[in-house]
């Protein structure tokens, strides 16, 4: 199934094109990443197979020359913003975990609400998620690029609802736990792209945290932890 957005849902893109260009004279990379961030962008407009050199070059405002001379050819560039985006979220959630304290609930709030961050739950980075998901020809691509970060969040989301086990008395199986918050949180970011209206970010976050505290009662609420920050 392809999960490109909707007709009737407003994606609100953050950049044009004349904000993704820069001055000629830009470093390697900071050129590159301006490239990247264009392919999000027409990723999302466009889904994964219809996405050409010629709508990036002309999404970052730069010549088509300049695309093939940084990525050489559209699956490379497709592999490279995937790697991007990958790297993006993987920093996003261990980075909301390097912040938070050592109680598994703290670090479970932190980790199920990073998926909310605004700078990552984006209409546009989204959209383009669901290309690499849900288009057959890029799954393989996916797994292969992917499939070692999925795990270490799995494994980690585990982690916790074992310790809230073991550390708060709660009963239940973990693996089974840290399924229904991953499919919870992975379908808000569906509904985002796949619904007629999609709801705000904040309803996206308050329906992961239901989930949360139905799993650990004394510790969650729809609005965040009992007794911490929300």
């Amino acid at each position: 199934m392809r999960l490109a957005p909707k007709i009737g849902v407003q994606m609100h893109h953050a950049q044009t094109a004349a904000d993704l260009s820069l001055p000629r004279k830009q470093p390697r990379d900071a050129r590159r990443a301006q490239l990247i961030e264009a392919t999000i962008e027409v990723l999302a407009r466009q889904g994964y197979a219809r996405v050409t050199m010629a709508d990036v070059a002309r999404r970052a405002g730069l010549s088509h020359g300049l695309v093939n001379f940084h990525f050489h050819s559209k699956e490379n560039l497709l592999v490279e913003t995937l790697i991007y985006l990958a790297e993006e979220y993987r920093q996003n959630w261990t980075t909301a975990l390097e912040r938070a304290g050592d109680d598994p609930a703290d670090r479970l709030h932190a980790m199920l609400t990073a998926d909310f961050n605004p700078e990552i739950f984006t209409p546009s980075r989204i959209a383009a998620w669901c290309s690499y998901w849900g288009e057959a020809q890029s799954r393989p691509l996916y797994q292969e690029r992917c499939g070692s970060n999925d795990l270490a969040y799995m494994q980690e989301l585990e982690s916790l609802c074992a310790r809230m086990i073991a550390r708060h008395g709660y009963t239940g199986n973990a693996e089974r736990m840290a399924r229904v918050l991953r499919v919870t949180v992975e379908g808000m970011w569906l509904d985002m792209v796949t619904i007629q209206t999609p709801y705000s970010r904040e309803e996206a976050r308050a329906t992961v945290l239901t989930s949360a505290a139905a799993l650990f009662p004394r510790h969650f609420t729809e609005a965040g932890l009992i007794g911490g920050s929300v």
